[in-house]
């Protein structure tokens, strides 16, 4: 029983099913990639429990036989990577498999596919369909301020709200606070509300092209993706979102609005010191100098950047943490930026100004960041 398969299909098949491969764990089947080999295809797929993937090979395939079998992932992947033969034969002997090119070949000891966990059994209860640009998007514009998972697993994750053709993502660590709206295609009419594992939207955004067209389901308590040759399937949490509508601020009584390209370079610059003192900054705002950026003495130095722009209404000094700061500038593609507040103990809302040449761009992004004593 054997196939042989282009090296080049392989390799993309294997980086993308390791994704949802569990590498230290007490259940060493979790540890493998089952391969599923029919005549018309061959499926790869990893299982850690919380996620799983599947990957299909369709093309540049010669397969004799059907059959299904587990091997170890680490060692597969790490043998496979090394080679540069155009093609690998895989052929099922005994109680292990030999990986053949013309360069060499490697024998693994495989384990029956009966071991592997099954894949959810999917319910379309309810779907829809995005183009992975636009989901690519919403994951980079949140992900960044939901809690980590060792940390805070219970803020571990997105909110994904959607009514009609408007979705609304939103994330938060109790620190900081994003949400970003879009629109869909107008066939989306579906109402949809899910809270999603952060590490599942890393894990999507990382595999994922901006020319994939995407299919979510959702059932029970389950979400699939459905892009190219790949299936992705993560369990969803159970819980309640926040009603964070009332935390962003509607009043304020110091604006500014400021070069996004300087601003980062300051932080940037002050970063190298504030990181004596967990990141934590003094940031001044005055109609006379514009917003000033300081340090407190550390045991290497203190520092003050000076940055001159209009500042609106009165002047005031909050504490902010740099990095936090940093990571919204990140993620916002418009050359200039608003940073206002009321207070300061009050929220520091954080939007993109718009640009005229992306008049066209329906979608908005707003982000509050909790000040720090000073």
């Amino acid at each position: 029983m054997k196939f042989s398969v282009k090296t080049v299909e392989l390799k993309k098949g294997l980086d993308i099913v390791n994704h949802a491969t569990a590498w230290v764990t007490t259940t060493p089947i979790l540890e493998s990639i089952l391969i599923r080999v029919n005549y018309s295809d061959v499926i790869l797929t990893s299982n850690n429990l919380e996620t799983a993937i599947e990957y299909t090979i369709k093309n540049d395939l010669s397969i004799k036989s059907e059959w299904s079998y587990c091997i170890p992932s680490k060692l597969f992947t790490s043998y496979v990577s090394l080679l540069s033969d155009d093609e690998i034969e895989i052929e099922l002997v005994s109680d292990s498999i030999i990986i053949n090119t013309e360069s060499g070949k490697l024998k693994i000891k495989w384990t029956p596919a009966e071991d592997f966990p099954l894949i959810p059994t999917i319910k379309e209860e309810t779907s829809f369909s995005i183009s992975g640009k636009v989901l690519r998007k919403a994951i980079e514009k949140t992900v960044f301020s939901a809690a980590e998972w060792n940390i805070r697993p219970t803020l571990a994750w997105i909110l994904v709200n959607l009514k009609w053709t408007e979705a609304i993502c939103a994330s938060t660590d109790s620190f900081r606070l994003s949400e970003y709206k879009m629109n869909l295609w107008a066939d989306n009419m579906v109402s949809f509300s899910q809270i999603v594992p952060s590490r599942t939207a890393y894990e999507i955004k990382s595999i994922l092209k901006d020319d994939d067209s995407v299919k979510i389901i959702s059932w029970d308590s389950q979400i699939a993706f459905f892009f190219g040759n790949t299936k992705f399937f993560s369990r969803l949490l159970n819980g309640k979102f926040p009603d964070y509508s009332s935390f962003f601020p509607t009043n304020y009584s110091t604006k500014a609005e400021i070069n996004k390209a300087d601003l980062m370079q300051a932080l940037k610059k002050i970063n190298l010191v504030s990181k004596e003192n967990n990141y934590s900054i003094k940031m001044s705002f005055s109609s006379e100098t514009g917003i000033v950026l300081e340090t407190s003495e550390t045991q290497i130095w203190e520092w003050e950047i000076k940055l001159t722009w209009a500042i609106e209404w009165e002047d005031n000094i909050i504490g902010i943490n740099s990095t936090y700061f940093l990571e919204v500038l990140g993620v916002i593609e418009t050359t200039h930026v608003s940073i206002s507040f009321e207070s300061p103990l009050a929220p520091i809302l954080i939007t993109p100004l718009k640009d005229p040449e992306r008049e066209d761009d329906k979608s908005s992004f707003r982000h509050i960041i909790m000040p720090l004593k000073i």
